[in-house]
């Protein structure tokens, strides 16, 4: 079968997490419950922090950004899917493939870079905190929300060259229920040897480097911490990266899990449900364990409720 470009196909099928016509109705409230949750959850986030004077801070103005981030991420590939399940016409033509796979990957490089601007936000409250109003003020926030923005756009638009250049030799089957760049590059007919070392390169710079980043703070914490001679005072400071820290661990293990499945078997279903912890459990999970486990939210939280309450 002669090889043709991707622009030439008008459509691509994405197979999904299930073939099983009895899965599809738990599937489809099952991941509709989920996504509820998720953009409710973090729309929440969001009214709290925006209502609220005292969190008006730059920790709380990078957690309702990354919840806004969140939401957009989640939005890319979730109803896409719930509407294939419902439907069964799991096709998605070549415009959308691309739009769905540059949104996602400008959300997922927008989560990457603000959970390591709260990564420094955190590094400087503990490591220099008697600076901490005068290093973390308003015009590095914005700027640090501006760069964000900016390497995110770029990240996006450097998969979008990548996969607009793929070659593919007839019909395309997805093994998953999203446009994902990895699996267009497996899937493709073409030599992708030099886009397999552009997809690594750019994985290293937009995911490696905010990674090491954030174990140098963590790194520079921990060591400030230790410094610490009372027991009440480490507790105090490690108890102010908790909630960050285990969306770090939540975000790149789930998103290192999923790529070294989807590495290893690529053709078969399971790097699809991974991708389902990657793309909407932790983003699901994220208002709750800030929600949970820090006091300032859950103060203005019921603030919130009472204020809705006597309306």
């Amino acid at each position: 079968m002669e090889s043709q470009n991707i622009t030439q196909i008008p459509k691509f099928l994405l197979l999904g997490l299930s073939d099983d016509p009895n899965l599809q109705h738990p599937l489809f409230g099952m991941f509709l419950f989920m996504y509820t949750v998720t953009v409710c959850g973090n729309l929440l986030i969001i009214m709290i922090v925006s209502s609220n004077g005292h969190l008006h801070t730059p920790m709380y103005f990078f957690l309702a950004n990354l919840s806004l981030a969140d939401i957009g991420f989640t939005s890319t590939a979730i109803p896409k899917m719930l509407h294939d399940i419902y439907t069964t016409q799991k096709t998605i033509s070549y415009a959308e493939c691309l739009t769905q796979l540059t949104l996602f990957n400008f959300f997922g490089c927008m989560d990457s870079m603000l959970i390591t601007a709260m990564a420094y936000d955190r590094f400087v409250a503990i490591c220099h905190p008697l600076h901490y109003s005068v290093i973390m003020n308003p015009r590095l926030c914005g700027l640090l929300l501006l760069a964000s923005s900016f390497f995110s756009v770029l990240d996006s638009q450097l998969h979008y060259f990548m996969v607009s250049q793929l070659i593919f030799c007839g019909d395309v089957e997805i093994p998953s229920f999203f446009c994902d760049p990895p699996l267009l590059l497996n899937l493709a007919c073409s030599d992708t040897s030099s886009y397999s070392i552009l997809a690594y390169c750019i994985g290293g710079i937009f995911a490696g480097v905010p990674a090491l980043w954030i174990l140098f703070s963590y790194a520079r914490i921990v060591s400030s911490v230790l410094r610490v001679s009372s027991s009440g005072g480490k507790y105090k400071a490690f108890s102010t990266c908790a909630s960050h820290l285990s969306v770090v661990c939540l975000f790149y293990g789930t998103g290192l899990g999923v790529y070294i499945s989807s590495a290893v078997i690529f053709s078969h279903r399971s790097g699809a449900v991974a991708s389902v912890m990657y793309i909407l459990v932790t983003p699901m999970l994220n208002p709750f364990i800030y929600s949970l486990r820090n006091k300032d939210i859950k103060r203005a939280l019921k603030k919130l409720l009472s204020r809705t309450t006597y309306m």
